[in-house]
């Protein structure tokens, strides 16, 4: 195959196994995304016959996006802030319910350079998954080591795609 030259090669092959793993099952995929910007999506569409998977993505940046396309409260930003669990979690479920997916993945953090503190330092990312029909979400903070904008974003869009792995639900 020849290599895809829009994004690195470990991002490419890992959005094509995520295509191919959940399209054998049937299953149909939305992403939130914060920080990424619409890269989970992008390297998603990327794939040939991707739309048999990708139900759609929010590319949420703002908080006023996730309250208005998700359906976030504007309390639970104000309270916890954008880069917390609880507002993935909140992001998650509303991907799940503004789409017709089965599985849901959404993602905040801080990118930097800027925007970082002491409590969530530049790197700090926020993960939830949701699955269709069950209560349970699961999210979980790291903080991705990377010195560039860009290494973050490319580590966030890794971690995202692996929870959309059936190995991994």
């Amino acid at each position: 195959m020849a290599r895809n030259l829009l994004f690195p090669q470990d991002l490419y092959e890992l959005a094509e196994r995520v295509i191919s793993e959940n399209r054998a099952l049937g299953r149909k995929v939305a992403i939130a995304e914060s920080c990424t910007g619409g890269l989970v999506c992008a390297a998603l569409t990327e794939v040939p016959g991707s739309s048999a998977v990708l139900d759609r993505g929010f590319v949420t940046y703002s908080n006023e996006s996730k309250h208005e396309m998700l359906g976030v409260q504007d309390e639970l930003i104000e309270t916890f802030g954008a880069v917390s669990p609880a507002t993935a979690w909140a992001m998650a479920q509303g991907a799940i319910r503004e789409s017709r997916a089965d599985i849901a993945v959404a993602i905040s953090g801080i990118a930097g350079p800027e925007g970082g503190s002491e409590m969530k330092p530049v790197g700090t990312v926020v993960f939830a998954r949701a699955i269709r029909g069950e209560e349970d979400v699961n999210a979980e903070q790291k903080v991705i080591d990377g010195s560039t904008r860009a290494e973050i974003r490319h580590q966030a869009a890794i971690v995202a795609l692996e929870l959309l792995l059936p190995e991994n639900i």
